[in-house]
């Protein structure tokens, strides 16, 4: 199951993993209107779907707001070192493959699911040495339900260019995401292996990420992540799961562009 996510950076008042940009700077000369933004390119592996025991590899791709002028005004900035902190708003998108059961032999009886498409956000905090953030998005395509994310780091700078990040991830959803994932209809147990099983929402996933990131040059980096997460309740509990822990892992090449118009 192929999954990527998205961070867009958002404005605020001051960065899920994503960073926000400051309050806008006034300038008293008149500017044309610039942005700039980082996109991102890898591979990562990942569990075939939620709760396989198996993992696949895929591409890896992302997308980040670095600043943004309108007119007068600047939002965030363009200094390729510059890390945002304090109260901000940030983005979060995340795309999640379709699941198949004719591609994986044990689900052979349900339903197929549909790839999903969630666009959201919410809040973020950071200082030099930490950063806290929560985030809600809705599958607009797809599950077509709400997801909520909380997450914390411990940063360290060994180096100006050097960003290593460790800290704890809850996953959330309500019911009808968990029922999407997890659950077994009353036909499906008919044609299937399992019985049938109605999952509720909450809790769903909880673990830790480790990342790293270094800055090569001004437009160049490299960045890269290992996770582990372990399903919770109803998502442990239910038929399908035949694994309840997982290990993700990213590695890919960010490239940082600047237009003026």
């Amino acid at each position: 199951m192929l999954r990527l996510t998205f961070v867009a950076l958002a404005l605020t008042t001051a960065a899920a993993s994503a960073q926000t940009l400051d309050a806008p700077v006034v300038s008293s000369q008149s500017q044309g209107a610039a942005i700039g933004f980082t996109l991102r390119g890898g591979v990562q592996t990942t569990p075939e779907y939620f709760g396989s025991s198996d993992n696949e590899t895929g591409p890896a791709l992302g997308f980040e707001l670095n600043y943004l002028r309108l007119g007068g005004y600047t939002f965030g900035s363009p200094d390729p070192l510059y890390y945002p902190e304090g109260f901000g708003f940030t983005g979060s998108f995340r795309y999640i493959g379709e699941r198949e059961a004719a591609d994986y032999p044990e689900l052979t009886g349900l339903a197929d699911v549909d790839a999903s498409l969630e666009i959201g956000g919410g809040l973020r905090y950071a200082t030099q040495d930490y950063q806290v953030f929560g985030v809600i998005r809705y599958g607009i395509i797809g599950h077509e339900s709400f997801v909520g994310e909380l997450g914390a780091d411990a940063l360290a700078r060994p180096t100006d260019r050097l960003t290593l990040r460790a800290g704890p991830r809850l996953l959330f959803g309500d019911s009808d995401y968990a029922a999407t994932y997890f659950g077994v209809t009353a036909a499906e147990a008919g044609t299937s292996a399992f019985g049938q099983f109605d999952a509720s929402g909450g809790l769903l996933s909880a673990g830790v990420e480790l990342g790293a990131a270094y800055q090569l040059s001004d437009n160049w980096g490299i960045d890269a992540t290992v996770s582990y997460d372990r399903l919770q309740n109803d998502a442990a509990r239910s038929p399908i799961t035949t694994n309840d822990s997982s290990v993700s892992a990213s590695i890919g090449i960010t490239r940082r562009f600047s237009l003026g118009f």
